[in-house]
């Protein structure tokens, strides 16, 4: 027999209030657009304990099957809280349902199981592709009123699913990897969990099988390469995430996918540094979202805005729109903050503020290719403070190949030229424009500001204000018009500080510099045209220089 729903089981302290206010006046102060205001889940006062159904926290015990009947429990009731108290809850994947919150007590590790035959094959969506992966372990589709709140830990065990690449990992672990078992690469360069997983790569395109006809059941050959991001929200509205730790995911940690109304705050994320694809959070098509108050540690990119890639995101054509991010830390990822690569069905209405990134890849990032389509516009980051950048502080890369920057610099691959025939503007090609970007400080990076556009069509309308940065090389615009930036300081190793590529409608104001001004600007190409740029010495001398 069910236990019956109680107010909490004996002992347990119960959670906090279940009906969730909206966050304080401030979070939405500021905001450059007419930001809705998110509506939070209103949770019946229905609670479970997850030991009422026969849970066990030793770390051995398989408690699928507690999760299940506990969440049912409070589903039957019309909602409220599992509550998880402190243990090592071993588990297949969670299933959640509507008007139900998972709140997971301090000292709680919900730990997902590494045995890949209890997540189930299901048609879904990754890397903006339409295709087939394992259950998430922890899976919504079409639900309202869904929150995980409290202090503890959801470990997604994901290095039971992940290939490594030799490259980063010291030799140590390196070495430990391949007695553990497994396979590695011809090449010696990567290590794979199973023959199978390897032989899977051969049928994929980036991380995405090659379509099979026959179903889902065509993929279970390849089941032990088709990793699940950790949290799956799939077409869901009001929901809170608010003081959790996730960590150690398949593939990407948090990805809310067509979502409405998402509160995302007071969140820990952490993926090793190692983990391919170990991306943070990826916000995909959603609408109306808050995040804030969080912290990132991740493998890829932390926090990271999508809306589907190529011919299925166009077709999906649902943008991210009214994103709200506030008071964030980044410390290792390949972005801070990241918009693209897979945003074929646009991206608009975009503000971060107050942030802080110390050591992630690039600071700010956009990226894309052609193929894309999708518009990126009206985007503000304001407030941003960085450290310790290996590559570039700003950076558009509209021919993004799928490396990192940093992997792209070790390949040679970095700067593209625009020579050659320049292929028509069509609705796979990407548009950003309409970019503002103030009071931006950066102590050290490879690269200062790097805005790279298509020849086809050129970044449009990025603005910039306050700009103060240290870094080895100053800035490089290729492909890009009505550029403007005002108040703008880069202290470089090398020159020239300023770099220019076809680029036209260029308007530098208040570009403060050394008495000496050798080496200020170098301009390429026969498109360059309309470059202006205004240089205030430390002596306070203003020359206007038209380079262009």
């Amino acid at each position: 027999m069910a236990a019956a729903v109680s107010p909490a089981a004996a002992g347990t302290p119960a959670p906090a209030p279940v009906a969730f206010t909206g966050p304080a006046g401030e979070i939405y102060r500021d905001v450059e657009f007419d930001m809705p205001q998110v509506i939070e889940p209103q949770i019946p006062g229905n609670s479970v304990l997850l030991t009422e159904f026969g849970a066990v926290g030793d770390g051995l015990m398989l408690n699928t099957d507690a999760f299940r009947k506990a969440i049912d429990a409070v589903s039957a009731k019309g909602g409220g809280t599992v509550v998880i108290p402190r243990g090592i809850w071993l588990t297949g994947p969670v299933i959640l349902k509507s008007n139900v919150r998972m709140h997971a007590m301090e000292g709680a590790l919900i730990l997902f199981s590494p045995d890949k035959s209890l997540y189930p094959l299901i048609e879904t969506s990754f890397e903006g592709y339409n295709t087939v992966r394992c259950i998430s372990p922890i899976y919504g589709n079409g639900l309202e009123n869904i929150a995980f709140t409290g202090k503890g830990v959801w470990d997604g065990n994901g290095h039971a699913w992940r290939h490594v690449k030799r490259e980063k990992v010291p030799p140590p672990m390196w070495k430990d990897l391949v007695s553990s078992g497994g396979v590695v690469s011809e090449d010696g360069k990567t290590w794979y969990p199973s023959l199978a997983y390897m032989a899977a790569v051969e049928q994929s395109e980036m991380n995405v099988p090659i379509p099979l006809e026959g179903g889902v059941e065509a993929y279970e050959d390849m089941r032990d390469f088709l990793r699940p991001v950790m949290v799956s929200l799939v077409n869901c509205r009001k929901i809170l995430i608010d003081g959790p730790v996730f960590q150690n995911s398949p593939a990407w940690c948090l990805h809310p996918l067509m979502c409405e109304d998402l509160t995302v705050r007071n969140i820990t994320v952490r993926n090793p540094w190692y983990s391919q694809n170990g991306d943070g959070i990826d916000i995909e098509s959603c609408r109306n979202t808050l995040l804030y108050n969080s912290s990132f540690d991740v493998g890829d990119d932390a926090i990271c805005i999508k809306s589907g890639k190529n011919e299925d995101g166009r077709e999906r054509g649902i943008p991210t729109e009214n994103l709200v991010i506030r008071n964030c830390i980044v410390y290792h990822g390949h972005g801070g903050v990241t918009i693209g690569s897979e945003m074929s069905g646009g991206v608009k209405n975009v503000s971060v503020a107050g942030c802080t990134f110390m050591g992630t890849d690039v600071g700010i990032r956009f990226k894309s290719n052609r193929g894309r389509g999708g518009v990126v516009e009206n985007i503000w980051f304001n407030d941003i403070l960085m450290t310790d950048i290996p590559t570039q502080a700003i950076s558009f890369n509209l021919y993004y190949g799928g490396l990192s920057v940093s992997e792209m610099l070790a390949e040679g691959k970095n700067v593209e030229t625009t020579e050659g025939d320049i292929p028509p503007v069509t609705e796979e090609t990407p548009q950003f424009r309409n970019i503002s970007m103030k009071n931006i400080t950066c102590r050290g990076a490879q690269q200062a500001i790097y805005l790279q556009g298509l020849p086809e069509l050129n970044l449009e309308n990025i603005s910039m204000e306050n700009i103060d940065m240290t870094a080895e090389n100053g800035m490089a615009c290729i492909d890009a018009s009505g550029v403007t930036i005002r108040n703008m300081r880069l202290v470089t190793e090398n020159k020239p500080l300023l770099f220019f590529l076809n680029s036209s409608g260029v308007d530098i104001t208040g570009f403060r510099i050394p008495e000496e001004t050798e080496g200020l600007a170098e301009v390429r190409g026969d498109k360059s045209a309309d470059i202006t740029v205004e240089t205030v010495t430390s002596g306070g001398i203003v020359s206007t220089t038209k380079v262009r």
